[in-house]
């Protein structure tokens, strides 16, 4: 966070308990725990097994000077023994009476300790399934189907985060109807360093259409300092549920770090030649860094629009030499929702609506919901696409993966984002 905007507690957790006489020690140990968002019960003099807090606080941070008097205290998880200066054996020994998981030496491990407390405090579970959407070309419309698919996964009750990695594509706030809804924008986190607390991020950011958003203010500022993405990028996954990204066409530090915490790309298409040649070059740069990168066709909106001929989605796939993740028909009705202020996917009948609920019913199952499992659990190595028809009259009905199989991405469905 940046240093005006200071982390705020997590929600339903106390602080870490600190066990410590030594004055300078604990205004070391106090500092800390600051920089991790935490508020800390600190216990002064405590008699032999009888720490307030020692059974129910999420960590126990115990001061040289007080370890002897705690070896007799109950085993738990979660405890570090610090010390400030040299280390030595004596040090090792009251770990081992104590049941600690460290030894800590200050200053040397501070950004050790701070990241350890920021965990115990949030809670440590599993991370959340994030995706990353890139236009193939301009105007395929990923951050239509970004937002698509993070609205559905909020509607489905899963803690969802849609962040806008694009500087230049014009803020998804501003496609989410939510311009002037208050919250922090990326020019808030460009002094990002270390860690940002999950809890924090989340608080901070504008809640539209019950899921949270990072997007972009209507200033000058066009990049993303890539250690403040790192840090953004693993705050909203350490709180588990769903986190997708609209990523640029651009391949920078930033965008870099980003898809490094991506587990799966999808990569929009429009189905005819020219796109393809653009979404080539664009695949390329991406699977250097991201491994699992598929596509999403884009079917066009007829055959009297006098667009180019178009491929079928299965051939596009193969001139890209990645899998087919899913097709998206052309969804007539979406400009005019747009215009009046709905978001993308709004239309509970809609082809984008389909596409989103029949993404996450395979990719998030009900029963793990929270964020216990992702794209790896179902193998998606061994699977085919979505299928997806437009369901508007005149636009072309989706066409089923050869053989008949269908993928990890979901049953059936029906999307089609129009232009950015």
């Amino acid at each position: 966070m940046t240093p005006d905007q200071p982390p705020g507690p997590a929600e339903g957790r106390g602080g870490p308990l600190v066990v410590t006489e030594d004055e300078d020690l604990l205004d070391d140990v106090l500092r800390l725990c600051a920089a991790a968002g935490a508020t800390p019960e600190v216990a002064h003099g405590v008699a032999r097994g009888r720490s307030p807090g020692w059974a129910s606080a999420p960590l126990v941070i115990v001061g040289a000077d007080c370890a002897p008097r705690l070896c007799g205290a109950g085993r738990r998880d979660g405890v570090v023994l610090v010390a400030r200066g040299a280390d030595d054996r004596q040090l090792w020994r009251l770990a081992v009476a104590l049941g600690a998981e460290r030894v800590l030496v200050l200053p040397g491990g501070e950004s050790w300790l701070v990241d350890r407390i920021a965990d115990a405090v949030e809670g440590v579970g599993p991370t959340a399934v994030t995706v990353g959407v890139i236009g193939g070309s301009g105007g395929a419309g990923a951050s239509t189907l970004a937002c698509a698919l993070a609205l559905t996964a909020a509607r489905a009750g899963r803690r969802t985060v849609l962040i806008d990695a694009d500087p230049l594509g014009g803020g998804l706030d501003v496609l989410l109807g939510g311009e002037k809804e208050e919250g922090l924008r990326w020019p808030a986190f460009a002094e990002s360093r270390g860690r940002v607390g999950g809890d924090a991020l989340e608080e901070a950011l504008p809640r539209l259409h019950s899921l949270r958003v990072l997007s972009w203010d209507r200033g000058d500022a066009v990049a993303i300092p890539p250690q403040a993405m790192r840090a953004v990028m693993a705050a909203a996954r350490r709180r588990g549920g769903a986190v997708v990204v609209d990523l640029p066409r651009r391949l920078d530090e930033a965008v870099v770090e980003a898809l490094a915490q991506v587990d799966v790309g999808l990569l929009v298409v429009p189905t005819e030649l020219r796109a393809l040649a653009a979404a080539r070059r664009v695949a390329a740069l991406v699977r250097t860094v991201l491994p699992d990168v598929r596509v999403v066709t884009r079917a066009g909106p007829g055959p009297d629009s006098g667009r180019a001929a178009e491929l079928a989605p299965e051939e596009a796939a193969r001139l890209l030499g990645l899998p087919l993740a899913g097709e998206l028909g052309w969804e007539n009705a979406l400009p005019g929702e747009l215009a009046r202020g709905a978001p993308p996917g709004a239309n509970a009948r809609g082809p984008l609506r389909h596409f989103g609920t029949a993404f996450w019913k395979r990719v998030l199952p009900e029963a793990v919901g929270s964020g216990t499992t992702g794209p790896g659990t179902t193998g998606p190595g061994g699977a085919g696409p979505v299928t997806a028809g437009s369901g508007a009259p005149g636009a072309r009905a989706g066409r089923p993966e050869a053989g008949g199989r269908r993928g990890w991405l979901g049953e059936s469905a029906a999307g089609g984002p129009g232009e950015d």
